[in-house]
């Protein structure tokens, strides 16, 4: 068992712009299940690079992809898997599959495009499949084969997998027995944290020492590879900025177009993480109540400053005094905080937000529970998806173990002083403390050198993946490019600012570079 001493701030964000996709849908099924068609649809991929590749590696490299039309929504798609190494630094001693889903240009096509939502944990393959439109522009999706996978340990590849819907309830929504803030409710937490590591332990099939950034690297250079690609064009979103920049650095010479759409600083610490996401997620909670008050349906009033005051003794009351729902679950502050991170994603959410804190004020917690079920995949008592579990396996392997004490007190000094509305339901026990495995993952600046310009898109109130990161990964990369989006929600890319949409397509489509750092007002 990895043990390590326990860190305060645990609840790192899922960052991924599947949630700001989905967010759009809030007002019906939040995941079109369309069943899928299964016949046989010939495959236009080149055949597979295979340049410079070891005698090892070769059986990966050369394999021949077998497609079958999965056609949804009345768009046409083709699904595959490739077989990958469990372990990249001993090929034989095992494989995985990776589950890949195409949508091929509409016109001639000048390669391959792959996409990631970010995560970690989130399904590329749903991605794609669900929202294409929402993925790429429609030039894009005219000029290049679209690409979506799950990585290693997500979804429909092979996958890590930890509880069954009734322990994933319990784990995700039980209230503790004991007091906020005690020993006592610290070793609840951690208990549960035990049991689900025993958990992922026990179903995932000895992959969980091998679910990492790198590893996801690696699998993207094979994909690239069975596809017939020389080089990778790539499109990232969230932590699929910290993905593709691994990959930069990993293979400079490989590296096509690159665009890392609202990005994390792999410098940063875990604990800076999840102390500049707390402050990025209390600013966008502050614009949320701004615009809450500027309407006719806000449930609080005053200034922002004194509804913000209003909101924090609503979460104080919760948690003293959890709302049942309709469905038996109880609705305590842990729960009603991530409903509220999951509407500040993107601005489209912010209606709902407003209806779930009215209710919770009228002790009715229905629309909460909707959308920190949205936030967990959940649906109907049953979860879509594996994001949580895999949320967990890849930071526990990517974050190295971090025991400055005086950090720690200096971060939670910050969150308590600048996020004060978020910073009581912020921290506590880290699941990663009784993972099984040992992190592999570094913390440390990424250059890419000799990777070609690659463009970073930032947004200035993202709340999941703060402005500061975009801006300092872009200065890291040796040909970094920043283009600023000036607005709210997370990521900046074809959300309608026509500056940051021209800028992105005129690099996939055309090379184009911008001279210098762009603004996007």
């Amino acid at each position: 068992m990895n043990t390590r001493q326990t860190s305060r701030l645990r609840r790192l964000v899922t960052i991924t712009a599947g949630l700001a996709a989905a967010s759009m849908m809030l007002s019906g099924c939040l995941y079109s299940m369309i069943p899928e068609q299964a016949s046989p649809r010939p495959s236009t991929t080149n055949a597979p690079d295979t340049d410079g590749v070891s005698a090892d590696l070769l059986p990966f490299y050369e394999q021949t992809l077998d497609w079958t039309a999965c056609d949804r929504g009345g768009a046409a798609f083709d699904c595959t898997y490739v077989t990958a190494p469990l372990d990249w630094e001993n090929p034989s001693a095992g494989e995985i599959e990776l589950s890949i889903v195409r949508h091929q240009a509409t016109g001639q096509a000048m390669g391959s495009l792959l996409t990631n939502p970010g995560g970690p944990g989130a399904s590329g393959r749903d991605f794609i499949l669900d929202s294409v439109g929402y993925a790429v522009s429609e030039d894009l999706a005219d000029n290049y084969d679209v690409i979506g996978f799950d990585p290693r340990g997500v979804g429909d590849s092979t996958a890590v997998a930890c509880f069954d819907a009734t322990d994933m309830d319990a784990y995700l929504y039980d209230i503790p027995a004991a007091p906020r803030g005690t020993d006592e409710w610290e070793a609840e937490l951690t208990e549960r944290n035990q049991q689900f590591a025993d958990a992922c332990e026990a179903s995932s099939d000895g992959i969980l020492p091998f679910v990492t950034t790198v590893n996801s690297a690696r699998d993207m250079d094979l994909i690239r590879a069975v596809l017939g690609d020389k080089q990778l064009n790539y499109l990232g979103y969230s932590y699929g900025t910290f993905l593709g920049a691994t990959y930069a650095e990993l293979y400079p010479e490989k590296a096509g177009r690159l665009v890392l759409d609202g990005a994390i600083d792999p410098a940063v610490s875990g604990i800076e993480v999840g102390t500049t996401q707390a402050l990025g997620f209390e600013s966008a909670l502050r614009a949320y109540m701004q615009s809450c008050l500027d309407s006719d349906t806000c449930p609080f009033n005053g200034t922002v400053d004194e509804a913000m005051a209003d909101l924090g003794a609503l979460l104080a009351a919760v948690d003293r005094a959890p709302l049942k729902n309709d469905d038996g679950r109880m609705l305590g502050a842990d729960s009603l905080m991530t409903g509220i991170i999951a509407a500040l994603y993107s601005p489209d959410s912010w209606d709902y937000l407003t209806q779930a804190l009215d209710g919770a004020l009228q002790g009715d917690p229905y629309v909460a529970f909707v959308l920190a079920d949205f936030y967990n995949a959940r649906e109907n008592g049953a979860y879509l998806d594996n994001s949580s579990e895999a949320f967990r396996a890849y930071n526990c392997m990517d974050y190295p173990v971090e025991d400055d004490q005086a950090a720690q007190d200096a971060a939670d000094a910050k969150v308590a002083e600048g996020a004060p509305t978020i910073a009581p339901y912020w921290s506590g026990p880290d699941s990663c403390e009784v993972w099984p495995y040992p992190p592999t993952g570094t913390r440390g600046e990424i250059h890419a050198e000799g990777a070609g310009p690659i463009l970073v898109v930032g947004t200035t109130n993202d709340p999941a993946t703060p402005y500061e990161w975009s801006v300092s990964l872009a200065k890291q990369l040796q040909e970094g490019v920043l283009i600023t989006r000036v607005g709210e929600g997370h990521t900046g890319y074809n959300k309608g600012n026509v500056c940051v949409d021209n800028a992105v397509d005129a690099y996939f489509l055309d090379d184009t570079v911008p001279d210098a750092d762009v603004k996007c007002e």
